[in-house]
């Protein structure tokens, strides 16, 4: 379905059956494969971006029956009538809470389930049930909860590119009034700004787990809890960090990451497809994270000698806990066990998407 436009589709439902309007006119070539819980169309006619092949699937939220349901062409649209496998009101029509922009509600057509089964079909659903076209207008059975979370996904990413934005803005203009020494101030300058935002994505931890977004938590988790502690251990808690340039450095790879992540997903959530944001998203990680690693790795070094010194974070003995930690020696250990581990499971995993995402976006060009 990668070279068709998608034709507005109109449904509706009884208790028995399922019926679709594809707002086609003229459509020829037609193409229809009815599955139990899969619906393929394809065909050419005028539609609403003019004549084109349009097409598109649908992933049902119950199953029909393929032998009973049946389709008409007609000289404005394509009828299908889709024969429940069980009678019963489906909340939604597709599987996933995610609605297409272009599926809409068939008033004409819909029969409420207080609707007696000896009314008229013909009867206008607005007429006899006022309160149910708002209700159907705004909530589109199932789908209500599924705007709440795109607009607060939008917001959310929306958000976070300004903040980011902001703080790769700020060292710029810094860099290039005041040059080298500007680097000095960068922590004084945008570190609270960089704090908020990097707590602010310890959400992107929550998001798989309460179901917003598709994937495992763990790559997240693992980004995020390792960005915060290069941030909050070994730079907020050792001002004579601070002042050093890595931490400019480290600064401008995480941003210049978020820079083009953030809109890249606004673009997802928005359905709108542009081949040079995601050639980037998938493309740029390649020089970036190992540098960003490589920054990481200096910071936590730097700060062992540091640490020797003032003993940050250190518990010794005796003590109430009889419990004994080094700060140092878990720094050593970190750069040694977890660094290089954590570095390679996150590209490993970045390579993987971009080998499955950018032949996607091949075959679509074609």
């Amino acid at each position: 379905m990668l070279d068709f436009l998608s034709p507005f589709v109109y449904w509706a439902q009884t208790e028995d059956h399922i019926s679709l309007k594809i707002d086609l006119t003229n459509a020829k070539n037609v193409n229809v494969n009815i599955g139990e819980k899969k619906l393929k169309f394809s065909a050419h006619g005028q539609g609403a971006r003019g004549p084109n092949n349009y097409g598109f699937s649908l992933d049902f939220h119950s199953t029909v029956n393929p032998e009973e349901s049946n389709y008409k062409v007609i000289d404005r649209q394509v009828d299908l009538l889709l024969i429940k496998e069980n009678k019963a009101w489906w909340p939604r029509l597709t599987g996933q809470p995610q609605k297409p922009s272009w599926l809409k509600i068939d008033f004409d057509k819909w029969k409420s389930e207080d609707m007696n089964d000896n009314e008229d079909d013909n009867r206008d659903i607005r007429q006899d049930y006022p309160n149910m076209y708002d209700k159907l207008h705004k909530q589109e059975f199932g789908y209500r909860r599924e705007e709440y979370k795109q607009v607060y996904l939008v917001f959310y990413n929306l958000c976070q590119f300004i903040g980011f934005f902001y703080i790769l803005a700020v060292m710029g203009v810094k860099y290039s009034r005041d040059g080298p020494e500007s680097m000095k101030d960068t922590y004084q300058v945008v570190g609270s700004a960089m704090k908020f935002v990097q707590l602010l994505q310890f959400l992107e931890v929550m998001h798989p787990i309460f179901g917003y977004i598709k994937g495992s938590p763990f790559i997240p988790f693992l980004q995020i809890s390792g960005r915060a502690f290069i941030l909050f251990f070994m730079i907020e808690a050792e001002p004579r960090m601070q002042a050093k340039p890595v931490v400019s450095y480290v600064f401008v790879v995480w941003s210049l990451i978020e820079i083009v992540r953030y809109p890249y997903y606004l673009s997802q959530l928005l359905e709108i497809e542009i081949p040079t944001l995601t050639w980037l998203r998938y493309t740029m990680w390649i020089p970036l994270y190992p540098l960003g690693f490589l920054f990481e790795g200096i910071i936590v070094l730097r700060n062992i000698p540091y640490f020797e010194e003032t003993l940050k974070f250190t518990v010794s003995l005796p003590n109430s806990w009889n419990f004994a930690f080094h700060s140092p020696t878990v720094l050593r250990l970190y750069l040694l066990l977890l660094c290089i581990p954590g570095m390679y499971t996150v590209m490993k995993h970045m390579r993987t998407a971009r080998l499955k995402k950018l032949s996607g976006l091949k075959r679509k060009i074609k």
